[in-house]
């Protein structure tokens, strides 16, 4: 007799062919990875031998035949007919004598491990006889919290006729592949008590631009299945692998998600397996795990992804399944596989997705990709709304379903109301190359059907869906088009948000790092507010800000975790070409209207030219701010290991107050020359440049901030329309300027560049920097190639000569 069982002792990456590659890859993680710290669940595998062997008996292929030869999957009640009718025939076909045997027995032995009556996992697991390696993630069912061997044996039947799925069905008549020559295999794991505890997905990459360097955590309280459902907002976690790798031990980023339900064991069996219930407020604004916890399972997922690559020979980013255990509070592996999305991309053209119009935000949430797409809406309920949805369409619900994906390849975009970005509807959106806003509340509300909108996704990790149809453009160039230019061309950046996937394109760092946005849009609150509450007049703004810090052993703890995270995350994209930090530059009007700010802040007739810059961080208003910004950036350096960082000065006057900016900054722990530290000026007011040989004994490099210093010099106020046509880099008087700055820098052997859009707005400029013999470029992501292009030319002018 056949023997239809294998343990996951006996499996590995070899035997995908016998029992699909997600069960040969848990072998692989128990037999292999088990001595590296890789806790897996034990458990066994029913191989794709028992379903040849079921299907082989009389009858059973002729009827499979008869029922999907020519079947036209665009004819979704035809298709929904078939399937359910074939996986009639495959259940039945199950239930033979040596398969229920072997399939109890080997429950029985995991009982004598485990306990009587263990939970088990039933998970499908594919193989394709010509393609071994191909790829039938989630087209197939999963059991959870089976118990006993009558359970399991139904459990793995239901299992097994799930090859017949409609979505299953569509996506091998998508990809080619012959229905007869795809064959499951059954993997059953003891459960791990995370119904209890809390699970999650990792992605050894950033999963919407590619990016390589980190490990993306995601979790949620109790069983897994909510995330991938798409039923709860996940807490999220970055971790930077090069700098984990050297020791330091701290989290990137993260986000806390609303995690609104946990799925917990039910007391029956069958569809009663699992429940959900609500995760109370209190728990819901704490993450579901610890920072050791996201460290380890970071720790975990580089030694897997390393073990991978070694045997694919090529790198191998992974997407990993983890649980941890409420019981013996573990943490398990449950699941790993290559990831097959965003590791795929064509590195041949770079294609950027820019807003060109405005229009009226409708809702907002997680943005999957970085396209952008517009289309009238199509609210879908349930499944039975599916046949009435028409190519192009917006797709609107509250999730998605695996049963679902024949339609959604047919969408323009996808909006759901909850879900994270490794929820089923990002996950597909992601495969199929369409925008996706997911975990968007209130969606299906505010989006009726026929609804023009356009989506847009490359606005950073906020998805934001508009009224009306907006315009866009798409920029492509391909990679082959690319020469980079011997002076660095660097980039703005403002936004953590945008800094994966900017430094996916050619760069040579980041030579303006604005810290406004950061405190903006993840702080929010003014810094002196945090320190001095009392001062605060305004109730609401101090009930805000005590639910900000919520958590948090001080509210100084909150501000220099959040900008921490934040600047730390754009050092961390361009690790290690250097990354230039400035300093906060708000105007005294910007500072008073983050929460608590009207308490500590003058008002000003002319903020553009008051209390600004180097001026506050000395001084008795704010110095108490300054030393949190300190804080900081210090912990960027010192604890996540990004000592690519340097740090800017913006509008200092005189040589005496950056005596006094040095010094202060040393004194709250940010020494000149320690650790290689190196601290920069903004190069943006006439004295700068006037006294550039004394700036330059104090600071260790200039970037010109063309905007404030062509103000300055011209007279010309840049926000005031009347007088907006004399605003012009290109004035003779400015080109001075701009000369007396490089060559005095380099006289003084000091770094100088440029951070304003000059160079980029007009090509003259850059020519004329570059044969000045500036070090460095710095313009916004989408002006950079044609920047290069620029420089470039202006190069071989200079060859020329």
């Amino acid at each position: 007799m056949a023997n239809y069982i294998r343990s996951f002792l006996e499996l590995g990456l070899n035997d995908v062919g016998l029992v699909g590659g997600k069960t040969a890859s848990l072998g692989e993680l128990y037999s292999t990875l088990a001595s590296e710290g890789v806790a897996v669940p034990n458990g066994f595998a029913v191989t794709a031998d028992a379903y040849r062997d079921a299907l082989s008996q009389p009858g059973v292929a002729e009827q499979l035949h008869q029922l999907l030869d020519g079947l036209d999957k665009s004819k979704i009640k035809r298709l929904a007919a078939a399937a359910a009718k074939a996986r009639a025939v495959v259940y039945k076909a199950m239930d033979t004598a040596p398969i229920r045997d072997q399939i109890m027995e080997a429950y029985r032995k995991l009982e004598r491990e485990a306990g009587k009556g263990v939970a088990v996992a039933v998970r499908s697991s594919a193989t394709a006889e010509d393609l071994p390696t191909a790829s039938f993630a989630g087209q197939h069912e999963s059991f959870l919290n089976v118990r006993g061997p009558k359970d399991l044996f139904e459990a793995c039947r239901r299992c097994f006729a799930s090859i017949f799925t409609d979505r299953a069905i569509s996506y091998r008549i998508d990809n080619g592949f012959d229905h007869f020559k795809v064959f499951l295999s059954v993997a059953v794991m003891k459960m791990v008590r995370s119904d209890i505890g809390a699970s999650g997905v990792i992605f050894t990459l950033d999963t919407e631009s590619g990016f390589r360097d980190v490990v993306f955590v995601t979790g949620c309280y109790g069983l897994g299945e909510t995330i991938v459902q798409g039923q709860v907002d996940p807490d999220e976690f970055y971790v930077h692998k090069p700098t984990l790798a050297k020791g330091f031990r701290r989290v990137l980023r993260r986000r806390l998600g609303g995690k609104q339900i946990r799925m917990i064991y039910g007391k029956r069996g069958g569809s009663h397996a699992t429940l959900t219930r609500n995760v109370p407020e209190a728990e819901r604004r704490k993450f579901c795990i610890s920072d050791p916890d996201v460290l380890t399972l970071a720790d975990i997922a580089v030694r897997i992804e390393t073990h991978y690559s070694k045997h694919a020979g090529a790198a191998m980013p992974m997407d990993i399944e983890w649980a941890r255990d409420g019981a013996d509070g573990k943490l398990y592996i449950i699941q790993a596989r290559p990831e097959t999305v965003a590791s795929q991309r064509s590195a041949e053209m770079f294609e950027t997705y820019n807003l060109k119009g405005k229009g009226s935000v409708i809702v907002t949430g997680r943005a999957v990709g970085e396209k952008i797409a517009s289309g009238r809406t199509r609210r879908i309920a349930s499944a039975r709304d599916l046949s009435t949805f028409k190519p192009g369409e917006i797709l609107v619900a509250p999730a998605t379903s695996p049963d679902w994906e024949p339609v959604m390849k047919i969408a323009g975009g996808i909006i759901t109301d909850k879900g994270g970005r490794t929820c089923h509807a990002a996950i597909v959106a992601r495969e199929l190359g369409i925008p996706a806003v997911v975990g968007a509340t209130h969606a299906t509300e505010k989006l009726k059907t026929g609804s023009q909108v356009t989506i847009s996704c490359a606005e950073g990790d906020v998805g934001n869906v508009y009224q009306g149809k907006v315009a866009f453009d798409v920029t492509r160039t391909p990679v082959s088009a690319f020469k980079a230019p011997r002076t660095p061309i660097m980039v703005n950046v403002g936004t953590p948000e945008m800094a994966f996937r900017t430094a996916m394109q050619p760069q040579s760092g980041v030579g303006l790092a604005r810290m406004e946005f950061i405190i903006s849009e993840h702080i929010g609150v003014h810094p002196m507010a945090l320190l001095k509450p009392k001062k605060i007049t305004s109730a609401k703004a101090r009930t805000a800000i005590a639910r900000l810090v919520e958590g948090y052993k001080t509210p100084a703890d909150f501000f220099i975790e959040r900008l921490s995270e934040g600047v730390g995350t754009i050092a961390a994209a361009f690790y290690p070409k250097p990354v230039i930090v400035r300093l906060s530059d708000f105007k005294t009007n910007e500072y008073a209207s983050l929460l608590g700010g009207e308490a500590f802040e003058p008002k000003e007739e002319n903020p553009m030219l008051g209390f600004r810059g180097a001026s506050r961080y000395s001084h008795p208003a704010y110095a108490e701010g300054f030393a949190l910004e300190c804080a900081a950036l210090r912990r960027v350096r010192e604890e996540m290991g990004l000592s690519n960082l340097r740090i800017m000065v913006p509008f200092c006057r005189t040589v005496e107050e950056g005596k006094r900016v040095i010094a202060t900054m040393a004194a709250n722990g940010l020494k000149r020359g320690e650790n290689g530290l190196e601290i920069y000026v903004m190069c943006e007011i006439p004295n700068n440049v006037i006294q550039i040989d004394a700036f330059a004994q104090l600071f260790d490099g200039f970037s010109i901030g063309s905007n404030d210093l062509t103000q300055l010099t011209l007279g010309v106020d840049r926000d005031s329309d009347i007088v907006a046509f004399d605003f012009d880099e290109r004035d003779p008087g400015m080109l001075e300027i701009f000369r007396l700055a490089v060559t005095g820098a380099k006289r003084n052997g000091r770094h100088v560049g440029i951070c304003g859009e000059a160079p980029a707005n007009y090509p003259e400029i850059a020519r004329y920097l570059t044969q000045l013999g500036i070090d460095s470029i710095s313009v916004n992501p989408s002006s950079v190639f044609r920047t290069m292009a620029a420089v470039r030319e202006a190069e071989a002018a200079k060859d020329a000569v």
